[in-house]
């Protein structure tokens, strides 16, 4: 009988993911925005923002992010001061280039 393996996270594929947020347009937001991708060496692909009245709106885009931390991420970016909400848009595991 063969032992089960245990579930290792971080052999989870990369994922593409975009997160969309709605914040109050504050000095400081975008770069508090930044900071959970930074700390885990992370840069994003695209980051896009602009304002509309009294709230700002903001993507932020990766293609290839290991699926290991986009909970962690999009948990830190919901602590944020200001944002009002987070949509996390996962479009599947990547497929690996053999």
């Amino acid at each position: 009988m063969a032992a089960s393996q245990p579930c290792d996270e971080s052999s989870q594929p990369p994922v593409a993911v975009r997160f969309m947020l709605d914040a109050d347009p504050e000095p400081g937001l975008l770069p508090r925005l930044l900071q959970p991708f930074a700390k885990r060496d992370l840069t994003p692909d695209r980051m896009w923002s602009h304002r509309v009245d009294g709230t700002m709106h903001v993507e932020i885009a990766l293609e290839a992010m290991p699926g290991e931390v986009v909970h962690l991420v999009e948990g830190n970016l919901r602590s944020v001061v200001g944002v009002r909400s987070v949509t996390r848009v996962r479009s599947g595991a990547l497929r690996q280039v053999a």
